[in-house]
């Protein structure tokens, strides 16, 4: 597979992909009277940081254990749903996307070195994609594994497979809720029989096979206390090896490093077997450290050989591509903000030694792999994306055409392969396959879903807006092509603005049923995300926040300025750190926007890092503890910037009680805040939910959430009634086939 630069980069890419559904919005009503929330108590304790007084009176719902806590959820849920219960166009909302959710889905292919492939697909309206394996290309595939048998009502999760090196065993990983907690079995592929010796108190990590088949790497952290696995922080994580047949007390600790606790360690081993290669990055940094062991014969790998540093100085991103012979092939930051690739020599392999295979370029590369003897580039233009083919000796040998403006999801290569398959996809339409033949250059689709939505009324635009310092953002526009700019369409934008995340055209089942409403659909690529590379990424972290909160009020602005919508018809969205965005939003320009979506965000900004993995994040925003941290912190921490009587836009807040990665305090103590200091009759509501998580809810649960979400902001914007007629069917626009050149 291509390999992704970072760990955090790809599980935030992950939940970016499942959450955009849940958010989006339309334009405005009367609004009812304002909610009789229910009541929080406020308690008279007082933080000092530095000599300013910082007022905590909702500390307590930090206990998740609280009868009085779990008292409150209820009857905010009760009023919650009350609220939704009355919105016209809810149950409309709910069976289109009912009706567009239900599509075929498939994930691109994973290869062995065998003949099988894996891959996951969803008949429509399953909770959970199901495995299916195929022994070879000419024969049908079979079901492995059904994660809609685990649980009825889909709370456990198939959290990540990995085929051993040659297709003989699967190693899944499940977890209850789709916490980043996982546990992880062996299947027998030919049998469909799980092995004994499960693998628990493994988050945050890969599985790493030895060519033998004989086990794998993985990392894990100590067992969390009992009644405190939201909550409790993580620390202490190591890297171990399994073998088959053994139990987990028998695994060998391969590397840790006490002396770092909060950093992410992974092992991944080449695709010859013979080397296992460690990755050391601080947290969600895209910076790394990077060690490599030889592990002498790929059958029988010695997998205690010592591990021996290639780049430690922890100032760039040394991502492994691949090996070919003893030279390693690496995506690396260092002295290219956007990316380049390297070849070394993993016995001499100092930065003045390397051969740059693939200059730094117009786009910022994602991911790259080795393909039967080339090298194939995933790289972005402005947030679209570009496949590129090279020789290993650098020479550009050919683009893989792609069929539109859009996003390539995922893709499978390896060296010892003549074949590639990849996803694309885009705002409006949902993915399909490809496999490209690098023998005869030809490529085939594999997989194309049908879908209820004619899309050739509606079109997607890039534009470009200048932001409040003058900075020149991009920013994706979907409509309809005959749009009136009359300041009166109903409009959502989504952000996120972090983590070197880039935010790519991507097919949303809800998007179809708001441009049906008569809806707009605006994406910016704010910085703090990746679009223009780690320059962009640089200036929205750290003291550099409050550019991604200007370049979203001036994405609006644009918006009003040029007739899309108006201030009472502008609905904002954003999950986790966008969650973080709307909500500073929000508490930075109330008057600004009709209606806000708050999904599970980080909200208390001072106290983020002392729960779960939250001190994990401390490379993108600084630490409260740091004296010159805490001024920007506290300067836009959405909790602490509540103001007494203001007038905030209706608020639908959401979290889960199963969330372990942003936990639930945040969004509690926020919508307790808001709901006090609200100084008119807009609505702020908190929907929770259960045996649901962060990056994961079953289906049906998915369809629920986002028909509310939108239904919401679409009431308070305006919305109340439904199409009065729509075509019943139509395959979505048809983009050409792609074909190599």
């Amino acid at each position: 597979m291509v390999q992704k630069p970072t760990f955090m980069k790809t599980i935030v890419a992950v939940a970016l992909a499942s959450i955009m559904l849940s958010a989006c919005s339309g334009p405005k009503t009367t609004a009812p009277r304002a909610p009789h929330y229910p009541p929080a108590r406020r308690d008279r304790i007082v933080t000092s940081y530095f000599g300013t007084r910082v007022p905590a009176p909702y500390r307590w719902m930090e206990n998740m254990k609280s009868p009085a806590l779990h008292r409150w959820v209820s009857a905010e849920n009760a009023m919650t749903n009350a609220y939704l219960a009355k919105i016209p166009v809810r149950s409309w909302i709910r069976r289109r996307l009912t009706e567009l959710s239900n599509y075929p889905r498939q994930s691109t292919p994973d290869q062995v070195a065998g003949p099988r492939i894996f891959f996951r697909r969803n008949s429509g309206l399953q909770n959970q994609s199901v495995l299916y394996v195929q022994d070879s290309r000419t024969v049908k595939p079979r079901v492995l594994l059904d994660p809609n048998k685990l649980s009825p009502n889909g709370s456990i999760a198939l959290a990540g497979v990995e085929p051993s090196p040659d297709g003989k065993y699967l190693a899944y990983a499940l977890s209850k809720g789709g916490s980043d907690w996982q546990t992880i079995h062996v299947m027998d592929v030919a049998t469909g029989k799980t092995l004994p010796h499960a693998i628990r108190w493994v988050k945050f990590s890969n599985i790493a096979w030895t060519r033998g088949n004989d086990g794998f790497f993985y990392s894990r952290y100590p067992r969390p206390p009992k009644n405190n696995r939201i909550n409790d922080r993580v620390v202490d994580q190591q890297l171990y090896f399994h073998a088959l047949g053994t139990p987990q007390s028998a695994d060998k600790l391969i590397y840790r490093r006490p002396d770092l606790p909060r950093w992410i360690i992974e092992g991944q081993v080449s695709e010859n077997g013979r080397y296992l290669f460690v990755t050391l990055v601080n947290g969600t940094s895209v910076r790394n450290e990077l060690y490599v062991a030889n592990l002498g014969n790929p059958r029988h790998p010695d997998v205690t050989a010592r591990l021996r540093p290639l780049y430690t100085r922890n100032d760039a991103e040394y991502a492994l591509v691949g090996v070919h012979g003893r030279t390693v092939y690496l995506l690396t930051t260092l002295g290219a903000p956007r990316g380049r690739i390297v070849a070394a020599s993993l016995y001499a392999p100092a930065p003045a030694r390397w051969r740059t295979v693939v200059p730094q370029g117009k786009g910022v590369i994602q991911a790259a792999a080795l393909a039967g003897g080339r090298l194939l580039v995933d790289s972005q233009v402005v947030a679209t994306s570009r496949l590129t083919l090279y020789a290993l000796s650098g020479k550009r040998l050919r683009s893989l055409v792609l069929p539109t403006l859009g996003t390539v999801t995922s893709v499978s290569a390896r060296m010892d392969s003549d074949a590639i398959y990849y996803g694309f996809t885009s705002f409006l339409y949902p993915k399909r396959i490809y496999h490209y033949d690098l023998r005869s250059g030809a490529t085939e689709t594999v997989f194309k879903p049908a879908l209820s939505f004619d899309a050739s009324p509606y079109e997607t635009r890039q534009v470009f807006y200048r932001s409040k310092d003058g900075t020149r953002v991009p920013m994706f526009i979907v409509s309809a092509r005959d749009v009136k700019l009359d300041g009166r369409n109903p409009t959502v934008l989504y952000g996120y603005g972090g983590f070197d995340i880039t935010l790519t055209p991507y097919f949303n089942p809800m998007l179809p049923v708001w441009l049906e409403l008569g809806g707009v659909y605006a994406v910016p690529n704010l910085r703090g995300g990746g679009a223009y590379g780690q320059k962009w990424h640089h200036a929205g972290m750290l003291g550099n926040k409050q550019n991604v909160f200007n370049d979203f009020a001036w994405a609006a602005k644009y918006l009003i300025a040029r007739g899309y919508t108006s201030s009472k018809r502008l609905a904002i969205q954003g999950y986790s750190n966008g969650g973080l965005l709307t909500g500073a939003s929000i508490t930075e320009r109330p008057t600004v926007f009709g209606a806000a979506y708050i999904g599970h965000g980080v909200l208390d900004m001072l106290r983020y890092q002392d729960f779960s993995g939250g001190a994990l994040w401390a490379p993108e925003y600084g630490l409260s503890s740091n004296p010159k941290a805490f001024k920007w912190l506290d300067a836009y921490s959405p909790l602490q910037n509540i103001k007494q009587g203001t007038c905030y836009p209706p608020t639908l807040i959401t979290t889960s009680w199963d969330d372990d990665r942003v936990v639930p305090m945040h969004e509690f103590k926020f919508t307790a805040a808001l709901q006090h200091a609200q100084g008119c009759a807009n609505p702020v509501l908190l929907r929770t939910t259960g045996a649901t998580s962060h990056i994961y809810m079953p289906l049906d649960k998915q369809i629920a959430q986002t028909a509310d979400v939108w239904s919401f902001e679409a009431y308070n914007l305006g919305v109340k009634t439904v199409p009065a007629a729509r075509t019943a069917a139509g395959a979505a626009a048809t983009p050409k086939s792609p074909s190599a050149r």
